[in-house]
């Protein structure tokens, strides 16, 4: 339990970081077009993948890749139960598609409350899912894991194409609400 509450803290405090983020977008006045372009670069990412030809990079990130690994490498042979909660923590940070989607559902909540409760809903809700494989995973076939990693880049599309709808401002209830431009009346009492 110590890892997976290192892993979800780590998810909550990314949640309040890109909240906040979100937010200043969100105040800025430019929450729609910025909706549209993480969209966009969801999509980007997801056919870099599918091409396998990495086009956007980022130099630090490679840097700060390896060096976590060593870190997990020196961590994962301790034996004292403060490890296992730091282990939880630098997993937190290890790059992932689906925590890539979260981070983009936190900058998306457009509050720093939004961002918080929807990463550290996401870091729960992984929870039950890595408890099965951990305990039954020699017991899912090869062929039942190979259809849900094929199953990941179409739920990845859908997020990119739910985030350019409502950033188009459509008024699809659910997906692209029709979001006012500041233009609100007063109303008045009798």
């Amino acid at each position: 339990m110590l890892y997976h509450i290192g892993r979800v803290s780590i998810y909550a405090s990314l949640g309040v970081f890109f909240g906040f983020v979100g937010r200043q977008f969100f105040l800025a006045g430019g929450q729609q077009v910025f909706s549209i372009i993480l969209g966009a670069t969801i999509l980007l990412i997801l056919l870099q993948s599918i091409l396998q030809k990495r086009k956007i990079k980022i130099p630090f990130f490679d840097q700060f890749q390896q060096k976590l690994q060593l870190f997990i490498g020196n961590y994962i042979r301790k034996k004292q139960l403060y490890a296992m909660f730091v282990l939880g923590m630098a997993n937190g940070l290890l790059p992932c598609g689906m925590v890539y989607l979260a981070i983009t559902g936190a900058l998306a909540a457009g509050t720093i409350t939004g961002g918080l409760g929807f990463m550290t809903a996401f870091g729960l809700g992984t929870i039950p899912a890595l408890l099965v494989l951990s305990f039954f995973g020699s017991v899912i076939g090869l062929e039942a894991r190979n259809t849900m990693k094929k199953a990941i880049p179409y739920f990845v599309a859908i997020m990119g194409v739910l985030l350019i709808l409502r950033g188009m401002n459509l008024n699809i209830p659910y997906v692209s609400p029709m979001l006012n431009n500041g233009s609100e009346h007063a109303i008045s009492c009798p």
